[in-house]
């Protein structure tokens, strides 16, 4: 058993794609029309952070573009001002000179902790991420 998507509210589904492939190095997996006949143009759009080869076992973001008054106004709070998603990955150093050339917002610089290196960031909304890097 393991968790597969969590939901991420975007304002537009396209340029989110944009920033978590060009910015966060992200896969889009799966982006499938499921508006029917009413033109909504609601969208099941899935992006997997470590590019699809975990043979399923990664969880993903499902976006989900925001609807009514309560979700557009809860885009970039995912967790009440607190950091919502923790990103492990393999080189902290370049994954943190990616973001850094991309003009990413940092919460503050680089540190070490037991757990890793790590440094807290804001995604395109506001979202906070943990960036961690193993020692």
């Amino acid at each position: 058993m393991h968790i597969a998507y969590s939901t991420y509210l975007v304002r537009d589904y396209d340029e989110a794609i944009a920033y978590f492939t060009d910015v966060m190095g992200f896969a889009l997996a799966e982006d499938i029309d499921i508006s029917s006949d009413d033109k909504s143009g609601k969208r099941w759009v899935v992006m997997m952070p470590d590019n699809g080869k975990s043979g399923g076992q990664s969880s993903g973001l499902l976006l989900a573009k925001a609807k009514g008054d309560a979700q557009i106004t809860a885009i970039g709070n995912a967790a009440g001002g607190r950091v919502a998603y923790f990103l492990h990955v393999k080189d902290f150093d370049e994954f943190h000179a990616n973001l850094v050339k991309h003009d990413v917002q940092f919460m503050g610089e680089p540190r070490l902790e037991p757990y890793g290196k790590v440094v807290v960031f804001k995604d395109l909304y506001g979202n906070k991420w943990d960036l961690i890097g193993a020692l």
